[in-house]
């Protein structure tokens, strides 16, 4: 009666291929943490001294953990925190709390008593743990808004914040772009888990001679899409995982009309049936300082904007308070790369976004975060450095 996904995708509102990849994901990320290991490095050897730094274990860490992927970002802190010699007390958004009760009941089955835990609560609950004197760590995922309050709560007792926050992604489409690679994957990125993604395309800059053509292929392959319960079958893309999140979708919805955007596909943020179902929308050539350009939706609605140079759509992209995401598209790498490298975000990827690698650091720039998650740069902010003087005469 219950399949893989099952139980899952009813709680946490995700289409088998979502669940399917956070499983995935959750797994590569503990199996790649496992392999990890901050060694001591021997910074000088005289006849007279010896310096030594090495990495001590903070102590009790929290891991608060978002309702849009929390199998996978729940591993993401749970593997740091016990590879550098932690303790975790892991405390889900009360959106989804059943995935990290189940997580974390599963590893107490291999782990001592104590070292890998779970508070569930209401949003009272988070303010506790982050002002609580015992804890030495806090690493939160979620919104910038949120992420300051951790902050300033944390400062209280000066513990080790990890922030990795929001973003407002933005894709340079130059005009070389090889559409037939390049449309299937901006359209996916950008519209995946209905837009509930923190390093998904939201902000999509095309060069102004191929505006319409690429706009076409873009809008044809997002017609493509399905949106339904994630047990449907054909369903590509399900509903706004809660109320909260939907009213603030709805919300940008209604400025659809107000401010009278040209609607290139979709457009209705209510579908006539029940659940907390988005029909996933384009909007072309809004103004460059309209909301759905400069607020992060989280949902599935993106905006196409055009540009004809360089220098200018540079500086549009890296114009936001965030700095998670980034991409450029062209056939010319060279091109491509110099453009990259001046875009302020964590996180910057050439014909391709939102693919990550287990062994890199994901951490985003401005106000989408401070430190980092994943890799060996994950793993030391789970740490102190200490440097150890030896006198050998």
């Amino acid at each position: 009666m219950y399949g893989k996904y099952c139980i899952f995708r009813l709680t946490t509102s995700k289409q088998k291929l979502i669940a399917g990849f956070e499983i995935q994901a959750a797994v590569a990320n503990l199996r790649a943490n496992s392999k990890l290991e901050l060694k001591p490095t021997v910074l000088e050897d005289t006849e007279e001294k010896k310096v030594i730094q090495r990495f001590t274990p903070l102590g009790v860490a929290v891991g608060i953990v978002p309702w849009n992927f929390p199998l996978m970002i729940a591993c993401q802190k749970i593997g740091p925190a016990v590879m550098s010699g932690c303790t975790t007390i892991i405390k889900p958004s009360p959106y989804s709390p059943y995935t990290d009760l189940k997580v974390v009941e599963l590893a107490q089955q291999f782990f001592p008593p104590g070292v890998v835990q779970v508070l569930s609560g209401d949003d009272t609950l988070g303010p506790m743990l982050t002002e609580h004197p015992g804890p030495a760590k806090i690493s939160f995922t979620g919104s910038s808004f949120t992420g300051k309050k951790v902050m300033a709560s944390a400062s209280k007792t000066l513990k080790r914040v990890t922030l990795e926050l929001g973003g407002n992604d933005p894709a340079i489409i130059c005009e070389d772009v090889d559409f037939e690679k390049a449309i299937p994957k901006i359209a996916f990125t950008a519209f995946i888990h209905s837009g509930q993604v923190c390093a998904a395309i939201k902000r999509i800059f095309v060069h102004e001679s191929i505006h319409e053509k690429f706009r076409d292929a873009l809008v044809e392959a997002v017609k493509q899409f399905k949106v339904g319960p994630g047990d449907e079958e054909g369903v590509t893309h399900g509903p706004i995982q809660n109320m909260m999140q939907f009213n603030k979708v709805k919300n940008l919805f209604a400025d659809i009309e107000k401010e009278k955007w040209t609607v290139a596909t979709g457009g209705r943020s209510d579908l006539g049936r029940p659940g907390y179902f988005v029909e996933p929308t384009i909007i072309d050539r809004p103004p460059i300082d309209s909301r759905i350009v400069t607020e992060e939706p989280f949902g599935p609605i993106v905006p196409i904007v055009t540009w004809n140079d360089e220098a200018s759509v540079i500086k549009e992209a890296n114009n936001t308070k965030m700095g998670l995401g980034a991409s450029v598209w062209s056939r010319d790498i060279e091109r491509a790369q110099r453009i990259a490298d001046q875009l302020e975000a964590g996180c910057v990827w050439v014909n391709n976004h939102a693919e990550l690698s287990n062994n890199t650091s994901f951490g985003g720039h401005k106000e989408s975060g401070i430190g980092y998650e994943g890799g060996l740069g994950g793993m030391m902010g789970y740490c102190n450095a200490q440097s150890v003087h030896i006198t050998k005469k």
